[in-house]
């Protein structure tokens, strides 16, 4: 039950960019040794049906979860012909086509039972439904990740992951991924782990980019960096509703979409671009008054950190040293998944993947739904069952 196990974990984000694979050696506690990874880009026709997608249809939602799922398929194939890849278990979490934590309802899209039938190995899915019968946001769910990783560095970090959505993890002194959960660390001293969603990240933005700059993103910041934000449109911005709710809390990729068409409107792409980057980098100051410390370091990982614009204004705003995680050791592009391969063997081991102050669930609370690859004796095909 202790030692390590290789896993691979797979993330398709809400910026719908393509799947990422990351192997994992870990015991689901504090040993993780980084793997191989990788990216498989998406088709322009599948991320153009994601990106669109209805959940209302839900032919086209059966269709598009088809071609997603031959997606993760070809990424372990590519991923496990590496050395030092081959794996013993996949954790994956499918695509997220709707969230609505006041609602208690979240659906990721994904044939886990087929993936784990194609790709012969054990694969934990369903990461989030059981939070959100507990009461919880069902997100954000990679901060015992970040904790386990950074063990041995000064306190109190934040680690800001800016996707589609941008979220934060607060860690305080002596956080460890069991912290208050087991009898370890020092969870229940106050200030030890704070987690949510800040705001928007990056979806605002690409979708600005593609509808008024033809672009699939603002590549290197240049569009926001030739254009100045708007201050008024701005406040108008920070003035929903989200900003003034108490922490933990959690948002879906289109929340801000239809405030922000109105609040952008007349503008021009470049100035349009430059108030997203400032209302990405205004929504995580605010963060800063439901933390239970300023942090002394903010690191940055995900797409958001590839763009300059964006970690200028980041740094402008938040009052500590800005840097992406590859300043501590750290890779911004295979973290997610990572936190995944991470997730899906506490999963099997009964270890909770989630706690009160990451996403506001009742009690520690475990996860996760274990899709065998091969059939148990007696059985007739792949099954599925709780994490065991």
């Amino acid at each position: 039950m202790g030692g390590t196990i290789r896993a691979i974990g797979l993330m398709s984000g809400t910026s719908a960019d393509g799947v990422d694979a990351a192997a994992l050696d870990t015991d689901g506690r504090g040993r993780a040794r980084a793997g191989p990874w990788l990216t498989v880009a998406y088709e322009p026709a599948l991320r153009r049906r994601l990106l669109a997608l209805d959940r209302r249809d839900e032919a086209e939602a059966r269709a598009v979860e088809s071609a997603l799922t031959d997606a993760h398929i070809a990424a372990v194939a590519q991923l496990g012909a590496r050395p030092g890849a081959p794996a013993a278990l996949l954790g994956f979490h499918g695509h997220t086509i709707h969230h609505d934590p006041a609602r208690g309802v979240t659906r990721q899209i994904g044939d886990a039972r087929r993936l784990a039938e194609a790709c012969g190995v054990d694969t934990v899915a369903d990461f989030r439904s059981a939070d959100m019968a507990a009461g919880g946001q069902g997100a954000p769910l990679a901060p015992l990740y970040h904790a386990a990783l950074a063990a041995g560095l000064e306190k109190p970090l934040a680690v800001l992951n800016i996707g589609g959505v941008a979220n934060v993890t607060y860690l305080g002194a002596g956080d460890g991924p069991d912290a208050g959960v087991d009898g370890g660390g020092a969870g229940g001293a106050s200030g030890s782990i704070a987690a949510f969603d800040t705001g928007p990240g990056n979806a605002l933005l690409d979708d600005w980019a593609a509808r008024r700059a033809g672009l699939p993103m603002d590549r290197g910041g240049r569009l926001a960096a030739a254009g100045a934000a708007d201050d008024a449109r701005l406040a108008a911005l920070m003035a929903d509703p989200y900003f003034s709710a108490p922490a933990p809390k959690s948002l879906d990729r289109g929340h801000f979409s239809a405030l922000a068409d109105g609040a952008l409107e007349g503008l021009s792409a470049a100035d349009g671009a430059a108030t997203l980057v400032a209302f990405t980098a205004a929504a995580a100051a605010a963060a800063l008054r439901l933390l239970p410390r300023a942090p002394k370091r903010w690191l940055v990982c995900g797409g958001g950190r590839r763009n300059p614009a964006l970690m200028r204004a980041l740094a402008a705003r938040l009052g500590a040293p800005v840097e992406p995680v590859e300043a501590a050791g750290w890779d911004g592009d295979a973290l997610e998944a990572q936190a995944f391969a991470w997730l899906a063997v506490r999963s099997v081991r009964g270890l909770p993947l989630s706690l009160p102050q990451t996403t506001g669930v009742r009690a520690p609370c475990l996860g996760g739904r274990l899709y065998r690859a091969r059939p148990r004796r007696g059985g007739g095909g792949a099954r599925e069952s709780a994490p065991e």
